[in-house]
């Protein structure tokens, strides 16, 4: 099967893509979406499925209207996996679905798979996943052993918006009592100098390391002798959890009813039920590497069955009973195969990716060339540009 993935950002284009490819499909990544690249990329991969998700640069307003335009045309199956409900199902999702119209829906929350289906959308539950291309073991680095991790965002934003989310709860669970008790946390994510309101106090400069491009977190969760993952909801699981198990990380995360469900603590990784306990268990684990390693390895087992290619096959699985996309002969399937459809931009064009502080503005004087011809080639709508974003600058010579 020919799957393409309307997806440029780094935490999503890893993940379920690659897992298609582990089951023999052909998977196109679309890169940055344009009015014009669509229906380019249609006609050129010819897919049997099309799939969306999460909530990023490539579902803008402007371009699910695109999608809904070009892919309809192309009268191929359409899916979108929602990865931000239930929070953000009223504000996000419900609007993203009525503006594209899926053929069907996926989405993270068990308890909005009926909301949908009472209104007549085609729903139904798919968890996060890890991919083991990405998150595996690797051998520790000193620039990032430490005793105590957490890879996240601190999200003050989402807080301010909703101040009961259950993430906060999870915070001061596992994050604060560890920093009022003076243990060091190293913090790798945005805004955790922020979170002094929340947290209580200032996490100290140092101690704050900013964003970690996505596929560097495994190199996190191997070398720190703890790993802090909070959750979001007492009925879901964070996509981190499934991640930093599958890197072989000790996990040090909130004692949820869908955690105890899932895993076993204390054997596949560590859940804490008070902020008394948080500090009690990090205090015993970092005082017996045995019982860390045990649950390194037993963490790492819990979760070989949670890989996206168990996903992929899950989803198609579905799909053809509802009738959306044919059964393939698993005959036909002869090794899956991922391409790139920015690798033809890049044959075509002086590309740049973005990093770090970049501005439109910056790279515009780098190569000599206007913001608003950068807008233009890429159809941008607004300066709002991201990290590991790639912008086309100018037709390479001989193009």
């Amino acid at each position: 099967m020919r799957v393409l993935f309307l997806e440029s950002h780094p935490m999503w284009i890893y993940g379920l893509p690659n897992g298609f490819c582990d089951s023999g499909h052909k998977v196109m990544i679309s890169g940055p979406l344009t009015d014009q690249n669509i229906p380019e990329m249609i006609a050129e991969f010819q897919p049997d499925l099309i799939v969306m998700l999460g909530w990023g640069p490539e579902q803008t307003t402007e371009k699910q209207e695109w999608i809904c335009k070009h892919v309809h045309a192309a009268q191929v199956p359409l899916v979108y996996w929602a990865t931000e409900d239930p929070t953000f199902t009223s504000y996000f999702t419900l609007p993203l679905i009525k503006r594209v119209q899926p053929d069907f829906v996926f989405t993270i929350c068990p308890a909005r798979v009926d909301y949908y289906r009472q209104q007549g959308i085609k729903t139904a539950h798919m968890d996060f996943g890890y991919h083991p291309s990405i998150h595996c073991t690797v051998p520790s680095e000193e620039k990032y052993r430490t005793s105590i991790a957490v890879v996240a965002n601190a999200y003050p934003q989402v807080f301010e918006q909703y101040p009961n989310h259950y993430r906060l709860v999870s915070l001061y669970t596992l994050i604060r009592p560890l920093l009022h008790a003076n243990i060091r946390i190293d913090f790798y994510g945005r805004d955790w100098d922020k979170m002094k309101f929340y947290l209580g106090k200032d996490i100290p400069a140092e101690w704050i390391h900013g964003y970690l491009p996505y596929p560097e977190a495994n190199k996190v969760y191997s070398s720190a002798d703890i790993v802090i993952g909070l959750q979001n909801y007492e009925t879901q699981l964070t996509q981190r959890t499934y991640e930093i198990l599958g890197s072989g990380g000790c996990l040090v995360t909130h004692s949820t009813p869908e955690v105890r469900r899932l895993f076993v603590p204390h054997r596949d990784l560590v859940a804490s039920s008070s902020a008394k306990e948080t500090v009690e268990l990090v205090s015993h684990y970092l005082e017996h590497p045995d019982l860390r390693e045990q649950i390194r390895k037993q963490g790492m087992h819990a979760v070989c069955e949670e890989t996206y290619q168990h996903r992929a096959d899950y989803m198609l699985d579905l799909l053809q009973e509802e009738g959306i996309v044919k059964k393939e002969d698993s005959d036909t399937l002869t090794g899956g195969k991922l391409t790139y459809f920015m690798d033809r931009i890049r044959e075509k064009y002086e590309v740049h990716d973005v990093r770090e502080g970049d501005t439109l503005w910056n790279i515009a004087q780098q190569y000599g060339v206007t913001v608003e011809q950068i807008m233009k080639e890429n159809g941008l709508t607004s300066d709002l540009i991201y990290v590991d974003q790639y912008l086309k600058i100018k037709e390479n010579n001989g193009s």
